[in-house]
């Protein structure tokens, strides 16, 4: 693939201004939420546990974890971004939790910013997930670049973002979707680790679930609305009025995180499920497993506390696990397959 030095140097700024403008500017959805607030769970008043035997191990794609927890995709590609990765990547073999890279195109244009994304020798046993923008098969990419990232980073599973919102917003945006489907179908069945597909925000229905299951992903991250709405982010970087006004026109676009787990988990029971979007605490991760995901994605909360220090992801990542901890021991359930069982989260009407 033939680059120009130009488009390389491009994504490298994008990247830059993505961490500078989620750290620095208001750009969490407004009236849209991620619609996990709707629910509440009962309260135990006799648990009958003790609290430190309560296990929040579980399983995904064949892999064990300390606690059903993502550090969501989020960056990769310059300086910052290296420091960034670096420290949430220790945090996560610390408690055996999963971690995702941000778009790893930017190395696939620039191979010498390899270095910003080689978490795996900090993380030897994590769940570690490589990402593309899905839509980049359209633009020259296949399964050689595919395969590429997955092999620098040491992934076990790639994940091909959805985001076709923020490509129509953003400067120079990618938005030619036509016959990604069949594409994304036999990527599925080439390359040798499993593909998750994941939105950026603005949520997969059921209906769209439906169809990728079919193509042959192996996992859905449902990534909702209520967390960073990425018309924002791009009307921040907007380069004339109509962007920024697109941008601000469509900060509230999308589906709630809680509405896409239950449609999806209406249309089927058992397919691994991940629930991001506007997950702020482990309260919302206990809420988003009850509902039926089987693992739940952080990301804005952990590009703050990594920005700030190691000291401060290792304080999030604690009390994260102990809110989810706390969930569990007051509904009266050791284990999260307890939880799901007991039915124990109600809607609020």
């Amino acid at each position: 693939m033939n680059l120009s030095p130009n488009l390389s140097a491009q994504t490298q700024i994008r990247k830059a201004d993505h961490i500078r403008i989620c750290l620095d500017a208001d750009v969490q959805f407004g009236s849209t939420t991620n619609g996990l607030e709707r629910y509440r769970f009962t309260h135990c008043c006799l648990p009958e546990l003790d609290r430190s035997e309560i296990d929040l191990t579980t399983t995904f794609l064949g892999k064990c974890l300390g606690a059903p927890l993502l550090i969501s995709s989020m960056t990769g590609g310059t300086e910052a971004a290296k420091e960034i990765n670096f420290r949430l990547a220790q945090v996560a073999q610390h408690y055996k939790i999963a971690m995702g890279v941000g778009s790893q195109r930017v190395l696939v244009e620039k191979p010498e910013v390899a270095e910003t994304f080689a978490v795996r020798s900090l993380a030897p046993d994590i769940l570690l997930f490589a990402n593309l923008g899905a839509v980049q098969l359209n633009y020259d990419y296949g399964l050689d670049e595919c395969q590429r990232v997955v092999d620098l980073l040491k992934a076990d599973a790639l994940i091909l973002h959805l985001n076709p919102l923020q490509e129509c917003i953003q400067p120079k945006g990618d938005t030619n979707f036509r016959s990604l489907l069949d594409k994304i179908a036999r990527l599925c069945s080439e390359l040798p680790v499993p593909v998750i597909a994941k939105e950026v925000g603005n949520g997969i229905s059921a209906s769209m679930a439906q169809k990728l299951i079919a193509a042959g992903v192996a996992a859905i991250d449902v990534a909702g609305a209520g967390g960073t709405s990425w018309a924002k982010v791009e009307s921040e970087r907007a380069e004339n009025p109509q962007q920024r006004r697109l941008g601000m026109t469509f900060a509230d676009w999308g589906l709630p995180t809680a509405e896409c787990i239950t449609s999806i988990r209406a249309m089927t029971a058992d397919f691994p499920l991940i629930a991001s979007g506007g997950l702020r605490h482990g309260l919302d991760v206990a809420k988003a497993i009850a509902l039926g995901a089987d693992m739940a994605g952080i990301a804005w909360p952990f590009l703050q506390a990594a920005a700030e220090s190691e000291a401060a992801v290792y304080a999030l990542a604690e009390v994260l696990i102990a809110e989810m901890t706390t969930v569990l021991f007051c509904t009266g359930n050791s284990t999260l397959a307890q939880m799901k069982a007991a039915s124990a989260l109600q809607r609020i009407e």
